[in-house]
């Protein structure tokens, strides 16, 4: 039970206390440069899908709430699943990463629409008097880690993008997307491994 509890907690305190500080210290938009044009905070929120992508509008939020909450039960089911089959650790670990993450993001569009005030031109009070910015399943997604490593124009020839810029990496994303995409990579990396199916030992027959 520990091989998944420790990494879903890590990843939950880590998330939520970051977004509790940006939420609390910067107002949307404002950015901290961390390395010049390399990492920066960069305070945004998002209605939608991990990494910045939006979901139609308010009943498209519900649907990818409830979502979430179907993802997240099922995955805690294949997680409980695995530590009875003893499965191997790293695949416990990959799962208990992904689990972590889409909970860290549900937490955000579950309840911070609830517990926060808006946050646009000033920064956000925690418990507001008269209430938070939205009702429960329909807060926004706190995302703040920003790695502008690369910027440029695109050649004049190159296809649909020609002259225009581009950024690498342009989508802001948290620690409950990072934890998702590293649970998901390693798991295709080490699938063989992990999924590998232990050798049966061979019981011989008594001899009459």
């Amino acid at each position: 039970m520990k091989k998944a509890l420790i990494p879903i907690f890590l990843v939950l305190i880590i998330d939520q206390t970051l977004k509790f500080w940006i939420k609390t210290h910067l107002s949307l938009q404002e950015e901290i440069s961390i390395i010049d044009k390399g990492f920066i905070i960069h305070f945004t929120e998002n209605s939608g899908m991990a990494f910045g992508m939006e979901f139609a509008g308010r009943f498209g939020k519900l649907f990818l709430s409830i979502f979430r909450i179907i993802a997240i039960s099922v995955i805690g089911w294949y997680i409980f699943t695995l530590i009875k089959k003893k499965a191997h650790s790293g695949l416990i670990i990959c799962i208990s990463l992904i689990f972590a993450g889409a909970l860290g993001n549900l937490i955000d569009s579950a309840f911070y629409g609830m517990i926060f005030s808006e946050s646009s031109f000033h920064v956000s009070r925690f418990l507001p008097a008269e209430g938070g910015y939205s009702s429960f399943l329909h807060g926004s997604v706190v995302d703040m880690l920003y790695f502008p490593i690369f910027q440029g124009h695109f050649p004049s020839w190159f296809p649909f993008w020609g002259t225009e810029e581009f950024i690498f990496f342009r989508p802001v994303f948290n620690i409950a997307d990072s934890s998702i995409t590293i649970g998901v990579i390693l798991l295709i990396l080490f699938q063989k491994k992990f999924l590998k199916e232990e050798p049966k030992t061979e019981v011989e027959a008594p001899i009459i």
